[in-house]
């Protein structure tokens, strides 16, 4: 049997756009001698749909194009994902489904049994889980059809009670197809791997696995399809954030090995990559072309601006350079040069006047009171007030240059360096930031080297190092890690070797700050814990405060 993968980039809720495109791959596989064609999961509506599933119009319209995609599988069969009605009088009114069409008819479908309902995922706020399990017989094989998370109950500690596999296996399928919609992070490529490989050994069948590419505002998906045998041996895989098409002849396995072992792509590489897919996808899904960033002369900056120009085009990257009277020269000549490197434009704000001005307006109620927090955060504001102003004139989205680290211990200022239209770096350590620099230079110096070996500093008073209010972002991001990523108490991380009052410091700041994160853009996630919807931490609470 002939079968074709289709890694394809949808749109949520653009149906025609996504019927198109299913249509023009059938075609393609049609022309290759194809038997079936597999597309990705809820690829009829683009995933994830969020609340778009609570509306009638909205699932009335997955299903037409689900009857226009039939008409054109009359010689050759496709599975696509679709959300359909639960015709029973008891549950959620939808099934997560992925339908089988052949004879330009539905086939088949078969319903998601696993609805993850943690991190990122809210299935069951949605779906039913199926209970009834059938494997999908065409003329040229019986295939056990599974739903992305319904291939992920192998682990030694199962999260689920039941298997959708060993429910198939009695009826004997011929292989196992796998629909995904699976988001990246930095370790999923082989956690996935790993998962499948392990349903391939267990149930002695090959694996082919369809999983979706492309950006939905936060979540981005890196594609990464890839075929088993049922030694659980990688034979082939597509593409890591592109579309990408292939065909498997399962009479033929050892012939395919496009892409046998990625695994081995450098963690930092796929993030870099998964951020230009991100901002890429964030733009061109809304329409939108142009972007704008306070460039400062300091790392986080610098590696925005490179990876949206790589996203967008130097021509649609403006940076404005904004100094005070604090800012350093070598800063400012840095950012100029960067912005040269990159043939990206910039203007150059001098806001000390602006400065000046709102501190004379202020001083008959500040008084003699001395400079402090207050000063320091008008100089932000004011930055972010001059960029909003030429993203209103302009027409440019402003994009978010914090870090994760800083926006773990809050520290960025509110309507300041905090504002923006998309967060590049908010799931980005600041270490990780220097080897994003380092990566980026790894061929020749874009990035000045001076921006990468200077002491961190927000220049907002005279001499200022972000290590006189933080530990040094070295010990920093460790313990970070361990209470975000890991989830460990302060007992714990104090015994992994930290001081306990450097522990107790950084986590009462995560804790506390908790109210400035509800406030900021979306975080483009790549680490398995990012700020946003996919770690929900109340705000008024006393845990650690």
């Amino acid at each position: 049997m002939k079968i074709a993968l289709a890694q394809l980039n949808f749109r949520i809720g653009d149906f025609d756009y996504n019927t198109q495109k299913i249509k023009d791959h059938i075609e393609k596989a049609r022309q290759n001698g194809v038997h079936l064609i597999v597309f990705s999961e809820l690829s009829v509506a683009g995933y994830p749909p969020q609340d778009f599933l609570e509306f009638d119009d909205f699932i009335d319209k997955c299903w037409q194009s689900v009857l226009t995609i039939a008409h054109e599988c009359k010689d050759i069969a496709a599975i696509i994902g679709c959300p359909v009605r639960n015709a029973g009088k008891e549950g959620k009114r939808l099934f997560n489904s992925a339908v089988a069409l052949y004879k330009g008819k539905v086939h088949a479908q078969v319903y998601k049994t696993l609805l993850p309902t943690y991190d990122v995922f809210d299935e069951y706020r949605y779906f039913e889980p199926n209970r009834v399990f059938n494997v999908v017989d065409l003329p040229f094989g019986k295939i056990a059809l599974t739903i992305c998370e319904d291939l992920w109950n192998v682990s030694d500690y199962p999260l689920y009670v039941q298997s959708p596999m060993e429910e198939l296996i009695s009826q004997k399928p011929e292989a196992i197809i796998n629909i995904a919609a699976s988001p990246f992070y930095y370790n999923q490529i082989i956690d996935r791997a790993e998962v499948l490989r392990r349903n391939a050994l267990k149930y002695e069948l090959p694996v082919l696995y369809v999983n979706q590419v492309g950006a939905q505002t936060e979540l981005i998906f890196d594609g990464g399809s890839m075929v088993i045998n049922s030694n659980g041996d990688i034979v082939s895989r597509l593409e890591l954030f592109k579309e990408d098409f292939m065909v498997f002849d399962t009479e033929k396995p050892g012939l395919s090995t496009k892409n046998p072992d990625n695994n081995s792509l450098d963690k930092i590489e796929l993030i870099h990559d998964a951020l230009v897919l991100g901002i890429r996808d964030y733009f061109g899904k809304l329409g939108l072309k142009k972007a704008i960033l306070g460039l400062s002369g300091g790392i986080d900056s610098a590696v925005v601006l490179v990876l949206a120009a790589r996203a967008l085009g130097n021509e649609n990257v403006m940076s404005l350079l904004l100094p005070s009277g604090f800012s350093s020269g070598h800063s400012v000549n840095d950012a100029v040069e960067l912005a040269h490197n990159l043939h990206t434009s910039y203007e150059l704000i001098q806001i000390e006047n602006s400065f000046q001005t709102l501190l004379g307006d202020l001083k008959p109620y500040f008084k003699d009171k001395p400079f402090d927090v207050a000063e320091e955060n008008i100089q932000a504001r004011i930055r972010a007030v001059l960029l909003m102003a030429f993203s209103n004139k302009f027409g440019y989205i402003l994009l978010n240059t914090s870090n994760k680290s800083e926006a773990a211990v809050g520290y960025g200022t509110l309507y300041g360096d905090m504002c923006g239209g998309l967060s590049v770096l908010g799931d980005v350590y600041k270490t990780e930031v220097y080897e994003l620099a380092h990566f980026i230079n790894r061929d020749k110096a874009i990035i000045p080297e001076s921006i990468i070996t200077k002491p961190p500093s927000a220049e907002l008073r005279p001499d200022q190092k972000d290590s006189d209010s933080l530990p040094v972002y070295d010990l920093l991001d460790k313990i970070l890690f361990a209470y975000i990523e890991q989830c460990q108490g302060p007992e714990k991380i104090i015994k992994m070797g930290f001081e306990p009052e450097t522990v107790k410091k950084v986590l009462k700041l995560v804790n506390s700050t908790e109210w400035k994160r509800h406030q900021t853009p979306p975080i483009l996630r790549v680490s398995p814990k990012a700020f946003g919807f996919g770690r929900r931490m109340p705000i008024a609470a006393r845990y650690l405060v």
